[in-house]
């Protein structure tokens, strides 16, 4: 398990790809264990629930919903 969990949430889940794929490659770069990934807004609910999130980015088409997830992310002490 990764010493830090980073989940990044999109509309579709698939246009944070690419910034995934960068963070992933400076961690290891960085000797970091980090476990990166990015998931749509319909799978970000169960994910924050079910998984050990340590912090949330929001991609900028679903910026509008920060509210929400900061106050679901609160429970659970996540960043977002």
């Amino acid at each position: 398990m990764a010493e830090k969990t980073i989940m990044l949430v999109c509309a579709a889940g698939m246009s944070t790809s690419m910034l995934v794929q960068k963070m992933q490659k400076e961690a290891e770069k960085q000797k970091l264990d980090r476990d990166i990934f990015a998931v749509s807004t319909s799978e970000a609910d169960q994910k924050i629930e079910s998984d050990n999130i340590d912090v949330l980015l929001l991609g900028p088409q679903v910026r509008f919903k920060k509210d929400e997830y900061t106050k679901k992310c609160s429970e659970k002490d996540i960043p977002v």
